[in-house]
């Protein structure tokens, strides 16, 4: 399925993503959480031209290899080529069954909210009393 298009003999380390640009194997240390972005090393340079219809990647030797890229997704069965042999078996159709007795009624509107007798925050503060004021009376 997939072509080598240069052998390099790539060796991985853990934590890194390896991938292809250019015609280079580069190296970039893997997202970790608290950790800052790391900066691009080229691994290796693969002098080969890269063609936009394929995928180029590093395989398990530690080559470069490439795969037909899919453009506009995987083809499905078409639903025509099995209409026909259901069709042709299936027999006239027989009269319809008599529709349902009545339906159910529409639900009533619904009732009228009430209001509310306290606002929540006036409930879960107990009132304040007025501040005494020094001096004469």
């Amino acid at each position: 399925m997939a072509e080598k298009v240069a052998k390099l003999g790539v060796t991985r380390e853990k934590d890194f993503m390896y991938y292809v640009k250019d015609g280079a194997v580069w190296k970039v240390q893997r997202k970790q959480p608290g950790v800052p972005k790391g900066k691009s090393e080229k691994v290796a340079d693969g002098n080969f031209q890269m063609d936009t219809d394929f995928i180029y990647f590093v395989d398990k030797d530690g080559d470069v290899s490439r795969a037909k890229r899919a453009v506009g997704g995987q083809k499905r069965k078409n639903a025509k080529a099995k209409g026909p042999a259901k069709s042709a078996a299936k027999a006239p159709k027989a009269a319809k069954k008599p529709a349902k007795a009545a339906k159910k009624p529409a639900k009533a509107a619904k009732k009228p909210v009430k209001a509310a007798k306290k606002p929540a925050k006036a409930a879960k503060k107990p009132a304040k009393k007025p501040a005494k004021k020094k001096g004469k009376r």
